[in-house]
């Protein structure tokens, strides 16, 4: 294939790619929320036909598909620091000095990230841990 044409892909297929995929999580999104709610009206309208008691929406019903993750701010950040220090240090010795510091990219959101649990993070860990205890022990009840 001619380096020409290739060159003229590269950016037309970044730009398809970054704006197709956000779509199609968003309307995949969509349609497991709308299957949901589905299941749920048969569900309700045949209890509603049989006479039988209501059965209580979950709390799942109501929130997002990401609401349940855990926080991974540690994680994430020691991830994006090491390949930044591996970007670093492999861009120096193949490139150059020039480029290697474009490997200070990705470990400076690394630093951002671990800076960001160190501070934040921890507290935002410890109510996920209380909220996930607080919810095993009613359904523990239940």
């Amino acid at each position: 294939m001619n380096e020409e044409v290739v060159a003229v892909f590269i950016p037309i297929v970044a730009i398809v790619m970054s704006l197709g995929i956000p779509i199609i999580y968003q309307i995949l999104d969509y349609r497991r929320r709308r299957d949901v709610v589905e299941a749920h009206h048969k569900e309700r309208m045949a209890a509603i036909e049989r006479g039988m008691e209501l059965p209580a929406l979950p709390e799942a019903f109501y929130s997002p598909l990401d609401r349940n993750k855990r926080p991974r701010h540690l994680l994430t950040g020691m991830i994006w620091l090491f390949i930044g220090i591996a970007l670093f240090l492999a861009l120096g010795a193949v490139a150059g000095e020039e480029v290697r510091y474009f490997g200070l990219i990705p470990a400076g959101v690394g630093l951002a990230f671990l800076i960001y649990y160190f501070i934040e993070g921890r507290h935002e860990a410890a109510a996920f841990r209380a909220k996930e205890a607080a919810r095993d022990a009613v359904a523990a009840k239940v």
